[in-house]
């Protein structure tokens, strides 16, 4: 994560972008009376509101943390991939 002040990031505005875009890096924005901003991949985005969909759900949830305490625990099938 890279923290700049809005002069900064606006002197260095293609420099911060591809650091966002091609690093996958975060880039805070601090600005005056605390209306700082962050700056991420639209990547990063989408897989945060993505999640946070999942999770509205108390059965996805519930369905997911059993999963992840099995996986956990060993008690998973792995299977070879198909080669064409």
């Amino acid at each position: 994560m890279n923290i700049v002040n809005f002069s900064e990031f606006r002197n260095n505005l293609k420099s911060n972008l591809d650091r966002v875009s091609d690093d996958k890096d975060v880039v805070v924005i601090s600005r005056s009376k605390n209306k700082n901003v962050v700056l991420l991949p639209l990547s990063e985005y989408n897989s945060m509101n993505e999640t946070i969909h999942l999770m509205k759900s108390e059965n996805n949830q519930r369905r997911i943390d059993e999963a992840l305490q099995e996986m956990s625990e060993g008690k998973f099938l792995s299977n070879a991939l198909i080669e064409n």
